[in-house]
């Protein structure tokens, strides 16, 4: 089992493989500058996009500018971007840490942990608010899987956020009135485009490639209690799963049970998630 990890583009993993396998979407050989081309990312201080160049807390409005290019909405804040540091680093586990003054009012400190025990990469991501006020935040992890014809998966949720045309959330539905969404036993991915938020998640997926023979056990702390789903067709070759803390645009939805699973820090409190992916 072996993870690579590039401190540059947000700490996040250029490969994760099992006996050359890759179980995640491998980075192109040759790297490049696109965060989105890793395996996978790390999403803080909140998690996908967020409407109204903004969000209003405790009375405040705090701007917020789009941070990705033909993106129109600030997304995934910007942990994913930036270059972290290298605090640890040992044949089975690896600590980094970031220092951010910004984006908009967030001022924070980010670690997060990667460690292979026994068959499993285990990952944990804290983030310490800095900032002089108390403010929202969120947390995400996002894998790019590799997608295949057989590929099925297991994450049985009761309610699916379905999406406007900017992708900004429009409204829950039970998750039993889209059967071709519905994961509560494993399940081919949908033929066409999927990008929707899903609640009433225990923590525990999973997805697997019979092709390969090869499966892998997602299991995510309840901090991180929605998950994402997002491939654009079955002529893809990724889908991502993406354990989070909140639905899209939770900043501006109120304090709505079901959208809000932002945590308000006030300064020096901290926010921690752990997920695990096992191989089986």
């Amino acid at each position: 089992m072996s993870a690579e990890i590039v401190p540059s583009l947000g700490a996040g993993l250029a490969r994760f493989n099992y006996r050359r396998v890759p179980l995640f979407r491998p980075w192109p050989n040759g790297g490049g500058g696109n965060p989105f081309d890793l395996a996978c990312n790390l999403l803080l201080p909140w998690s996908n996009r967020i409407s109204g160049g903004g969000f209003v807390f405790e009375h405040k409005f705090h701007e917020l500018l789009a941070n990705v290019a033909d993106e129109p909405f600030p997304i995934h804040g910007n942990g994913f971007s930036q270059e972290w540091e290298v605090d640890s680093l040992a044949p089975d586990k690896a600590s980094l840490s970031l220092v951010s003054d910004g984006p908009g009012p967030y001022r924070y400190r980010a670690e997060v942990t990667y460690a292979l025990t026994g068959q499993a990469l285990e990952l944990q991501l804290l983030i310490v608010n800095s900032a002089p006020v108390r403010l929202p935040f969120g947390l995400g992890i996002h894998p790019w899987f590799p997608r295949t014809a057989l590929t099925t998966l297991h994450a049985p949720a009761s309610q699916v956020c379905l999406e406007l045309p900017s992708h900004l959330p429009d409204r829950f539905e039970d998750v039993e009135t889209r059967p071709d969404w519905d994961f509560a036993t494993p399940a081919a991915l949908p033929s066409g485009w999927i990008n929707n938020a899903f609640a009433g998640w225990d923590g525990v997926a999973s997805i697997r490639w019979p092709e390969q023979n090869c499966g892998l056990r997602i299991e995510a702390s309840p901090v991180l209690n929605f998950y994402l789903v997002y491939s654009p067709s079955q002529a893809s070759d990724f889908v991502c799963f993406e354990p989070v803390s909140h639905v899209v645009d939770a900043h501006n939805r109120g304090s709505i049970d079901k959208w809000n699973g932002l945590s308000v820090l006030s300064p020096g409190e901290s926010l921690v998630a752990d997920c695990s992916f096992t191989v089986i």
